[in-house]
C-alpha cells in the first residue's frame, strides 16, 4: 500500500469518522440498525477473528448466503485483510455450488442456516476449506460469533489494485468463469453510481439485489460510500419492498425485470406512498419504466454493463434517448470494433469493447480466456451494439459464439443447458434459445429431437434439467420436432431461432 492507495477498508474507516453516529444499515428481517461507527468496530472485530483463523492476504473466503448485515460485515473484514470474498449464487444446485467454491479454493466458507445443508453435502468435495462457519442463524457449522472477540485488528497494508471479489459469470462453453475485481474496480464503480444518482447522506438505498450479483454488491457499497442508509432485504418480496419504501422513504434502487413491475403492481393494489423513489437504474420494459415515472415522478437510468466491467460501461437518463443504453461512463472508453478489431462507423454494429479502470483483472486461473478477452489492449465483451450520432449506445445482442439468454437479470448460456438436456437418454439433439417473456423479458426455450422410438413430456424434461442445475436455468418451454435445420452438416442455430423463437 502506498500514498495513492485507497481500499474498501479505508472507505469504512473514513465513513466511521465522517458519519459515525448516522445509520448505515437497517436489517429489515430483524429490525436491527447499525451506524457507521459501529459498523467499523464490527468489521475490525471480525477481521481480527479471521486473522486468528489463519486468513491471510490473497486467501479466498467463500459465502453462500442471502443479504444480511453479517454478509456485509464479512465483505468489509475480508477486504481489511487483503483477502478475496467469493460469494456464490445460492440459487445454484449443490454441484454448481461445489464447482464455484472449488474454482476459488477458499480457506473458509460461510453459509446461512438455510444453505448449510447444501454446503455440508459437498463438504468432502472442498479440500481447500479449513473452516466452515454459520453466516446467519444456527446450524451444523461453526458459530459466527465464535470468530468475534475483543482483539484489536492490526491490518497489513493492502494495494488498491489487489483482488477484492470473485464473481462467477454464466457458464460459457459449459463452465462458469470467476471474474476477479479489485478495490479500484469497486470504488470507481461506486463513484459512477454516486455521480449518476447524485447520492447524498440523505438518500436511502433499498438493497434488494443479492450480494452475489455485481449490481447488488456494488450498489450497496455505493450507497455506503455516499453515507446513505442501506435498507436491506434478505430476499425480494414486492409487498415487503413497498412497505419499506413507504416507511423508510427509500429513494434509490437497482432494478431488473420483473422487480419494478411487481412493486408498481403492489402499490396500485395497496395505495402505498412510494413517491420517495427518485431514482431507479437498471433494465426493464419501456411501459414499466414510463409507469414508474408517472407514479413517482422519479427518473429511470438506463445502462449497459457486465460483471467484467464492474457493472457499468454506459449509462444515462431513460428520457434522454428511450430504448438506448446511455452514453459511455465518465472513466471508460467504449469502442465498437469489427472482427478484425478495427473501429466501425457511427450507426454500424460492432463488438462492444472497454478500456479504463472499470475493467476487471481477469478470469480466475484462465490464462487463455484472458488472452482472448484482453487482446489488443481492450476488454472484449462479446456483446454487440451501435452508436448513434449523439453517442448513445444501442444494444444489438451477443456475438454468435457467446450467445446468452438473460431471464430477469440472470445470465444463462445455452451451451450449459443443452449439455444437461443431452444427458437425458431420450434426447438426440437440442438447441436452447431465448424467446420473449412478459415477466422476465426473456425466457428459455428448448427445441428437441428425440431418439428413435423414445417418448418424453415437456414437463419431465424441464424437471430433469431443474434437478441438475439452478432452476432459473431450466427451460420454460420445450418443443419436440422431427428434425432440426442444418447448414454445412451442422445444426443451423439461426434457422432454429427464426422458426421456433417467436
Amino acid at each position: 500500500m502506498g500514498r495513492y492507495d485507497f481500499t474498501l477498508y479505508d472507505l469504512i474507516k473514513r465513513n466511521a469518522v465522517c458519519h459515525a453516529g448516522k445509520p448505515a444499515w437497517f436489517e429489515a428481517e430483524t429490525g436491527t440498525t447499525v451506524n457507521f461507527g459501529q459498523f467499523r468496530q464490527q468489521v475490525d472485530r471480525l477481521a481480527a477473528g479471521l486473522q486468528r483463523a489463519g486468513v491471510r492476504a490473497g486467501d479466498r473466503v467463500g459465502v453462500v448466503g442471502k443479504n444480511s448485515l453479517a454478509f456485509f460485515q464479512l465483505i468489509g473484514a475480508t477486504a481489511a485483510l487483503g483477502a478475496i470474498v467469493l460469494p456464490v449464487n445460492w440459487r445454484l444446485s449443490a454441484g454448481e455450488v461445489a464447482f464455484n467454491l472449488n474454482d476459488g479454493t477458499p480457506v473458509m466458507v460461510f453459509a446461512d442456516e438455510e444453505f448449510a445443508p447444501v454446503v455440508t453435502s459437498v463438504r468432502d468435495q472442498l479440500p481447500s476449506v479449513r473452516h466452515f462457519v454459520n453466516l446467519a442463524g444456527s446450524g451444523p457449522l461453526d458459530p459466527f460469533d465464535g470468530l468475534i472477540g475483543d482483539d484489536l485488528f492490526s491490518g497489513a497494508p493492502v494495494d488498491a489494485d489487489a483482488g477484492l471479489v470473485i464473481i462467477h459469470t454464466a457458464a460459457v462453453a459449459g463452465r462458469p468463469r470467476g471474474a476477479l475485481l479489485s478495490h479500484v474496480n469497486l470504488l470507481c464503480a461506486s463513484l459512477h453510481f454516486n455521480t449518476c444518482f447524485g447520492l447524498t447522506p440523505g438518500d436511502v438505498h433499498l438493497n434488494l439485489l443479492p450480494l452475489f450479483h455485481v449490481a447488488g454488491f456494488f450498489m450497496a457499497v455505493a450507497a455506503f460510500h455516499a453515507g446513505a442508509l442501506n435498507v436491506n432485504m434478505n430476499r425480494f418480496n414486492a409487498a415487503e419492498a413497498v412497505q419499506l419504501i413507504q416507511s423508510h422513504h427509500a429513494s434509490v434502487f437497482f432494478d431488473f425485470s420483473p422487480i419494478l413491475g411487481a412493486i408498481l403492481d403492489e402499490q396500485a393494489n395497496t395505495g402505498a406512498d412510494i413517491s420517495s423513489l427518485r431514482a431507479v437504474m437498471g433494465l426493464d420494459a419501456a411501459d414499466t419504466i414510463e409507469r414508474y415515472q408517472q407514479v413517482t415522478g422519479g427518473t429511470f437510468y438506463s445502462m449497459y454493463g457486465q460483471t467484467e466491467t464492474s457493472c457499468l460501461a454506459t449509462l444515462g437518463r431513460y428520457d434522454d434517448r428511450p430504448g438506448a443504453a446511455g452514453r459511455p461512463i465518465l472513466m471508460g472508453m467504449v469502442e465498437l470494433v469489427d472482427d478484425a478489431d478495427q473501429p466501425v462507423a457511427v450507426g454500424q454494429v460492432g463488438e462492444i469493447t472497454l478500456t479504463g479502470p472499470m475493467v476487471f483483472k481477469g478470469y480466475w486461473n484462465l490464462d487463455d480466456d484472458n488472452a482472448q478477452t484482453f487482446r489488443n489492449g481492450r476488454h472484449h465483451t462479446g456483446d454487440l451494439g451501435r452508436f448513434d450520432e449523439d453517442g448513445f449506445l444501442w444494444y444489438s445482442g451477443r456475438k454468435p459464439e457467446k450467445e446468452l439468454i438473460k431471464p430477469g437479470g440472470e445470465n444463462v448460456y445455452p451451451a450449459e443447458v443443452e449439455a444437461v438436456i443431452l444427458a437425458h437418454p431420450a434426447v438426440k439433439q437440442t438447441v436452447v434459445i431465448g424467446v420473449p417473456d412478459p415477466k422476465w423479458k426473456e425466457g428459455i426455450k428448448a427445441v428437441c429431437v428425440l431418439e428413435l422410438g423414445q417418448t418424453l413430456t415437456a414437463e419431465a424434461l424441464i424437471e430433469f434439467v431443474g434437478q441438475r442445475i439452478a432452476r432459473y436455468k431450466k427451460p420454460q418451454v420445450v418443443e419436440f420436432v422431427a428434425s432440426l435445420p442444418e447448414k454445412d452438416g451442422s445444426i443451423d442455430r439461426e434457422a432454429v431461432k427464426s422458426q421456433y423463437g417467436g
